[in-house]
């Protein structure tokens, strides 16, 4: 009797239940659920992403703050490393409170749009695209990687203006730069439809009639429309040569121009107070560094991130060895700073490259850019007596130069570089025909874009919280040390 009443109860449910959802817009016509089926991630690439960001966030603290921390002077060493830390934390709040919908999605060519405000729509389901069709990231991974990305580039610039800025100018400066500079720049270099989009409107194309080939080529059109202006232009920078590096050189330089010298530059000694320190911050940048060239390929492959992994090997310790012999032979002597700066000026050239360059093209590469960072930051610097504190413009704008305008070179297939995919080829994906002048002039335009909106831009935000606040601090403060007086503490207490 049970068994009989409860196969009736179930019989009643069923049929309940059939006549609500025949009641469903849709339903009874045989419609698609509402809910859209769950992306099917590969777990290796998403182990390996989480991985390559928390190697990023290593780079910046502690890395670069313990590099940092290590070339000024004791009194200001806690002062280098608060400014770091809080610009790691303030702009991870910007990050995900509206600069990730700023950077990475439509709108304009120069910026994205609000569509992401607050995270919206964004949950660990949802995908991120990366550079294979049909392979996409948990977007929540993709936005965690971005993100480390956007809070180094602004600590990287409290280097050149260091031991002479106000706090409370740095406070208020980090949040401007990164959502007036930094924002429309990774925009323009990094934001595209994404290689499905693409693919698809393409085979769509190649399989299409008469009747109809118009208007999917328009839509084709579209599709490569929708994306930064500098990608457009076809200008390529595998990790951030521009977005990171040049943007954050020539802010530097801009600001440690309008802060003024250090009072006693150039008559006083300055020199570093611990180079053990400095030797530990730069190993572990270089270390992090695997995360941000190698993770910059968003899939656990050997073709993207095991090539990127090799170029950060190799062109590292190529410009940390050109840089040291060549100081040693004008010098006299081999410093371990000259071999560190100069594994700096490695990571920062390979980076725009390291996805893209052959082995031996990123170690001439890196030749090259330890021989022109060190030449820099000492004649040239030494020239026009700009007082770069840590040598920002020197390293990584210099560097960042370098580095994007010979991608144009070292990707060349015949050099042993990868080529550039021309993802609505037919057929599918191909390596896309090569031009050394075209690709040239493409990386030089991204360059000199990024120079352009980077310098100006940091002037203006640079006057306004000069306006605000004030940019530096007093020449009592400064002879006493920003520690104590920006921070009320000391980093040695004896």
């Amino acid at each position: 009797m049970q068994k009989t009443l409860t196969r009736a109860g179930l019989a009643a449910l069923a049929l309940t239940g059939a006549a609500f959802l025949y009641t469903v817009p849709g339903f009874a016509e045989g419609a698609a659920p509402a809910t859209p089926p769950t992306p099917n991630f590969n777990k290796g690439d998403a182990a390996w992403m989480m991985t390559a960001t928390v190697l990023v966030l290593m780079m910046t603290i502690p890395g670069l703050a313990l590099f940092y921390a290590g070339l000024v002077r004791p009194k200001n060493a806690l002062s280098v490393l608060t400014h770091v830390f809080y610009t790691v934390c303030i702009v991870m709040l910007i990050w995900v409170i509206y600069g990730y919908s700023l950077t990475f999605t439509g709108g304009t060519s120069i910026i994205g749009g609000f569509d992401k405000l607050f995270l919206r729509g964004v949950t660990g389901e949802s995908p991120a695209a990366t550079f294979s069709a049909g392979v996409p990231l948990s977007e929540i991974i993709y936005i965690c990687f971005q993100m480390t990305f956007a809070a180094i580039t602004p600590a990287l610039i409290v280097g050149a203006f260091a031991e002479r800025m106000k706090f409370s100018a740095v406070a208020l400066f980090v949040p401007l730069w990164v959502t007036f500079v930094y924002f429309p720049i990774a925009h323009m270099v990094w934001y595209w439809a994404g290689p499905d989009a693409i693919v698809d409107a393409a085979k769509a194309l190649a399989a299409a009639t008469d009747a109809n080939k118009a208007e999917l080529q328009a839509k084709l059109d579209a599709v490569n429309a929708d994306s930064g202006l500098i990608f457009s232009w076809g200008a390529i920078d595998f990790a951030g040569g521009t977005v990171v590096h040049i943007n954050a050189g020539i802010a530097g330089l801009v600001g440690a121009i309008m802060v003024g010298k250090r009072t006693g530059y150039g008559k006083e000694l300055m020199p570093p107070h611990s180079l053990v320190m400095t030797m530990i911050g730069a190993s572990l940048l270089w270390v992090g560094w695997f995360g941000f060239n190698a993770g910059s390929a968003l899939e656990a492959t050997g073709a993207g991130a095991g090539v990127a992994m090799i170029n950060t090997f190799v062109a590292t310790a190529a410009a940390a060895m050109s840089w040291m012999f060549v100081e040693w032979l004008i010098k006299g002597k081999a410093s371990l700073l000259g071999a560190l700066s100069g594994c700096i000026a490695g990571l920062v050239a390979v980076t725009p490259a390291a996805g893209f360059a052959g082995p031996m093209g990123a170690l001439v590469l890196g030749l090259i850019a330890g021989v022109v960072c060190l030449f820099f930051c000492t004649t040239i610097k030494n020239m026009l007596g700009y007082d770069d504190a840590l040598d920002v413009f020197g390293i990584h704008c210099i560097g960042g130069i370098v580095g994007a305008i010979i991608t144009g070179i070292v990707v060349n297939p015949a050099l042993g570089g990868v080529g550039i995919i021309d993802y609505a080829a037919a057929g599918g994906p191909k390596v896309a025909d090569y031009e050394l002048a075209t690709q040239l002039w493409n990386q030089i335009k991204a360059v000199l874009l990024t120079l352009v909106w980077s310098g100006v831009g940091s002037f203006i935000l640079f006057k306004v919280v000069d306006i605000l606040v004030g940019l530096r601090v007093s020449v009592e403060q400064e002879r006493e040390g920003l520690d104590l007086t920006d921070h009320g503490e000391r980093a040695y207490t004896m």
